[in-house]
């Protein structure tokens, strides 16, 4: 990475401003998933060991009302912070004004403030997300030193990032961003060859770019979860009352033909059939309830929706993986919030996580939630903290979160 790293700037007695992404999950004021907030520690334990005055920002969840904010206070994640490092975390339940200016300029050497959600500043026109100025340049001038650690906002241009470096001397990477460049630059740029992309979730729209750009640097795509019915339509077969995206049944069969075998579809799905009034009242529901069986591709009944890749699929893919050296998978392959439609997302973690000797990566989003949950978080190499970034990484697109940071 050619980018400048918390390691490469003095940083003592300085007033150290990082965006975290501590955008984590809750119910009822409990954290849920606390991995975002480990993957932060090496940069802030850094920061601290290295005689900072360390001052942290993050966003959570979106807040369009004062009810939003209600429930988005990071004040939970500042006292498991905390807890975690084992020292005390000011936190000021503010976004700008006297209290965090004197809470900042009180900071001792290794002593943390942490200010309250980013997007409160939202309420009023979008401050933060749509980058004001002003917001920027107010929040660059509690510090000295900018470390941008968020992979998970890099491919948006906030006032808590970009704003900032517009309006502070220096700003570099802290060690999780730097690892996410690394990883999904390095598979995506320069892989270790064979390279295996997997692809699954709900939507082909969603992953058009991520496909194209692949299909130049992989050499195999598996294509699993419901975007792979838009490619079954492509290819004509019935899909039942399974997610499909008419829109883009043609962008489907030309990427196909553009492929010459690259892409490898499943050979098999699980299916149940609910009817629309179920579906739309209690889905999870109506389908854990639902019988299951399992069709050939090409013979999907027309009242029945796919829900899960079958044990054709599996075997498939195994061998599709089988001594592969680098492997990026982005997309659950079913349901996985399901148990029994879970099968073919346990199949893939296991598949990937007995790969000898290969860089395997979740790029975010469910396939990390899914892996995260079913126990194999620490079999792959690395699990991107960045669903949204990471996605647009792998388009080969620039990220306006690392563009900021200072050359070497």
């Amino acid at each position: 990475m050619n980018k400048k790293t918390i390691a490469d700037v003095d940083l003592k007695g300085k007033v150290v401003l990082m965006r975290v992404d501590f955008n984590v999950p809750m119910k009822n004021g409990v954290i849920t998933d606390e991995n975002r907030i480990i993957q932060a520690l090496p940069t802030i334990k850094y920061a601290l060991e290295h005689d900072a005055k360390l001052v942290l920002f993050s966003h959570l969840g979106r807040v369009k009302s004062e009810e939003d904010k209600a429930k988005n206070s990071l004040a939970p994640v500042a006292k498991r912070l905390a807890e975690l490092l084992n020292q005390p975390v000011n936190f000021i339940p503010e976004t700008r004004g006297a209290a965090l200016e004197e809470a900042v300029k009180n900071l001792k050497e290794k002593e943390i403030v942490m200010f309250e959600n980013t997007r409160f500043e939202d309420l009023d026109g979008k401050k933060e997300s749509k980058n004001d100025p002003e917001l920027g340049k107010y929040w660059a001038s509690l510090g000295d030193v900018f470390v941008n650690d968020a992979f998970g906002t890099a491919h948006r241009a906030h006032a808590s990032n970009a704003g900032i470096a517009a309006n502070i001397g220096t700003t570099v990477a802290g060690f999780l961003l730097e690892k996410e460049i690394n990883f999904i630059g390095g598979a995506v740029d320069n892989p270790e060859r064979p390279f295996v992309a997997i692809l699954g979730g709900a939507k082909v729209s969603d992953k058009i770019s991520v496909i194209e750009n692949l299909l130049n640097k992989a050499d195999k795509i598996l294509i699993c979860g419901a975007m792979a019915y838009t490619f079954y339509k492509a290819l004509g077969y019935e899909v039942g009352t399974s997610k499909c995206e008419p829109d883009f049944v043609d962008f489907a069969k030309s990427l196909l033909e553009k492929a010459q075998g690259k892409i490898v579809l499943p050979c098999d799905v699980v299916c149940v059939k609910v009817s629309d009034e179920d579906a739309a009242a209690d889905f999870f529901g109506a389908i854990a309830k639902a019988e299951e069986k399992t069709y050939p591709v090409t013979a999907i009944p027309a009242d029945q929706m796919g829900l899960d890749c079958g044990t054709g699929t599996i075997e498939l893919f195994k061998k599709e993986l089988a001594g592969a050296k680098t492997v990026v998978w982005n997309g659950p392959a079913g349901v996985f919030e399901v148990e029994k439609f879970a099968k073919g997302t346990i199949a893939i973690c296991k598949a990937i996580s007995e790969l000898e000797g290969a860089t395997t990566i979740i790029g975010g989003g469910d396939s990390a939630a899914a892996a995260i949950n079913l126990g194999y978080a620490d079999k792959f190499s690395h699990i991107s903290t960045g669903g949204g970034a990471s996605l647009e990484y792998l388009e080969g697109k620039a990220l306006p979160g690392v563009e900021i940071i200072n050359n070497k």
